[in-house]
């Protein structure tokens, strides 16, 4: 399993790097948002059986795809816009569906997760585009850090459970250590480099902190619709990880949070 995650890494972490990095001649980190809320939705529907509805499942791919790339729409009433016809049109097109038994909670999952993944992902698509590289960095290494953190404390001197009816797993050794890991990378974050979003220690002290503990209860949150439908990964795409979504679910609430952060305080 280690040896499967390191690999994953190796080639994972430079992808996400080059695509926050550069972005010409086109916006490479929204090209892969975009891809990764389509696998990860895809995942999300066949979890939750929104994938046995078809209509449902085409609609609510492109719903992910349109909130993801609609940050870079200066139209100021685009997101208004945007929900109101993935709400109205997609009621609509239920009249139409033949199968009929269910459909609403088919719906009702459609909905929640083209908000899950597709609204949360347009809020980092929008850091990158707001605050440039250095916040996505920030949101993104920090996540990483407090997960490995956790993942190796918590294998190595785990003992008092977290969540068990969740995730029996997750331990309050991980979880305390996955808030040491974030803070550290986050105040890495605060020295005289190209990355420098222009933090104080204590803020950067206080995102790390924040960053880990909205990542870990993105995590849970996951874990939590995976125990309900009984289901160990969300895919298998992603060797020693799981599936996307598993990758993704601390990296969308992280971000989310990061987002806010630069809008109320620093924007």
């Amino acid at each position: 399993m280690l040896k499967k995650r390191l690999i994953t890494a190796l080639w994972g972490i430079p992808l996400v790097i080059a695509a926050v990095w550069f972005d010409e001649p086109i916006p490479w980190f929204t090209v892969l948002a975009a891809i990764a809320g389509v696998l990860a939705i895809w995942e999300f529907f066949r979890i939750t059986g929104v994938s046995k509805v078809l209509p449902l499942t085409i609609f609510g791919l492109v719903a992910v795809i349109l909130f993801v790339i609609y940050p870079h729409c200066t139209f100021q009433f685009v997101l208004p816009f945007l929900i109101t016809v993935t709400v109205a049109l997609s009621l609509v097109m239920l009249v139409f569906i033949k199968q009929k038994e269910g459909i609403f909670a088919s719906w009702a999952w459609m909905m929640g997760g083209v908000l899950y993944i597709g609204w949360l992902l347009s809020l980092l698509v929008a850091l990158r585009l707001n605050a440039a590289r250095d916040f996505v960095f920030l949101a993104l290494f920090t996540t990483f850090g407090s997960d490995t953190a956790a993942y190796f404390v918590g294998r190595a001197i785990g003992v008092h459970k977290l969540a068990p009816n969740i995730s029996p797993g997750k331990t309050w050794e991980g979880a305390i250590a996955g808030v040491c890991g974030g803070v550290v990378i986050s105040v890495l974050f605060t020295l005289d480099t190209t990355l420098q979003p222009l933090l104080h220690y204590w803020q950067a002290i206080m995102l790390g902190v924040l960053i880990s503990v909205f990542g870990q209860l993105g995590d849970l949150s996951e874990s939590l619709l995976k125990r309900n439908f009984g289901v160990k990964d969300s895919g298998n795409i992603m060797p020693g990880h799981g599936g996307i979504l598993d990758r993704l679910d601390s990296i969308l609430f992280a971000g989310a949070m990061v987002y806010l952060y630069y809008i109320f305080m620093v924007s």
